[in-house]
């Protein structure tokens, strides 16, 4: 693609760079120049013009962004795109759910010219029907087929969305003498309705293992969420050795988010327990949100993806918290 500033008169076929004023209206950027658009030009006074005139071997932008944006797709669900403009297609989740999304092959698409683009949402992030999961974008108005031709074959299948799995959730609630009580029950069960999984029960006991593991044995939903009146504070502390006592086994207690150290994760038999640190009690986001996320929509959490959290894991100082993290001058 060759671009600059010819006379007018030769632009025809062109794509003009930049919007130009006429005496009635403009011609916007991007126009391809026909020889009705050159002849007002010329009426105009505008001897010169800056195009991009589209070579031999060269792809227009929208017909590349549709490739690239077919590319990514390719054997996905969840996901829709828009119609590609101005050299841009955006792809929007369908549903509620998790961005399952291929970073090294995404890295090596960016990483094939610097004209052909793509912009997404962290992996892992948690979304909700309608919003934007990526943007495709060829910044000139045309890319080399040959570099496209690249780009589309590192893209392959690189996105997608993967939906809520579990559908219902059991919510354990141990209380001690002057504790929280159920405090935090709405925004649990908040999160589990942008999930799409419904709070089927939720069960109040005090804070001790035989009382915690007889109500861990008796939820009967996929999912069993376990919110302690007094913090976890070790993988032998009150609720994770209720899941042991149960027959359940711990695959991960603390995680280098904060807030959200005090989590665990763990299993019983087929059912998926996460032990909520106390910050879920919260709307805010914290480390739970990016487990619970996961889970529900059956992506795999190892102790390792766990490790993995830290950066980028100091989330948004929470102002009523009443430790801060810093000293105060």
């Amino acid at each position: 693609m060759k671009f600059g500033s010819v006379t007018t008169h030769l632009a025809l076929g062109a794509v003009l760079a930049h919007s130009m004023a006429l005496p009635k209206g403009r011609l916007r950027k991007g126009l391809v120049l026909d020889q009705g658009d050159i002849d007002a030009l010329l009426a105009a006074g505008h001897a010169d013009v800056t195009v991009a005139q589209i070579e031999a071997g060269d792809v227009p932008e929208n017909a590349a962004a549709d490739a690239l944006a077919d590319a990514m797709l390719e054997g996905s669900v969840g996901l829709r795109r828009s119609v590609a403009f101005t050299g841009r297609v955006n792809l929007i989740a369908e549903t509620a759910g998790v961005a399952v999304l291929d970073v090294s092959a995404l890295d090596a698409v960016n990483g094939v010219d610097p004209m052909i683009t793509v912009a997404t949402v962290p992996a892992h992030h948690q979304l909700r029907a309608g919003d934007l999961v990526a943007t495709i974008k060829i910044i000139s108005y045309a890319v080399p087929e040959v570099a496209l031709n690249d780009a589309v074959e590192k893209a392959q299948g690189a996105a997608r969305l993967a939906a809520p799995v579990l559908a219902s959730a059991t919510l354990i609630i141990t209380e001690i003498p002057g504790g929280a009580g159920d405090k935090g029950r709405q925004a649990i069960e908040d999160r589990l309705t942008a999930l799409d999984v419904a709070l089927t029960s939720v069960q109040m006991t005090t804070h001790h293992e035989d009382a915690l593991q007889a109500a861990i044995e008796a939820a009967d939903t996929p999912l069993v969420l376990i919110l302690t009146g007094s913090a976890t504070s070790d993988i032998d502390d009150v609720a994770p050795a209720a899941l042991v006592q149960a027959g359940g086994h711990v695959t991960r207690f603390g995680m280098p988010v904060d807030p959200g150290n005090l989590l665990f994760l763990g299993t019983l038999g087929q059912q998926q327990v996460i032990g909520l640190p106390g910050c879920a009690r919260s709307p805010a986001l914290n480390g739970a949100d990016w487990v619970l996320s996961r889970v529900v929509c059956g992506v795999e959490v190892t102790s390792k993806d766990i490790s993995a959290m830290g950066v980028g894991g100091l989330l948004k100082e929470i102002p009523t918290r009443p430790q801060p993290r810093r000293a105060r001058s």
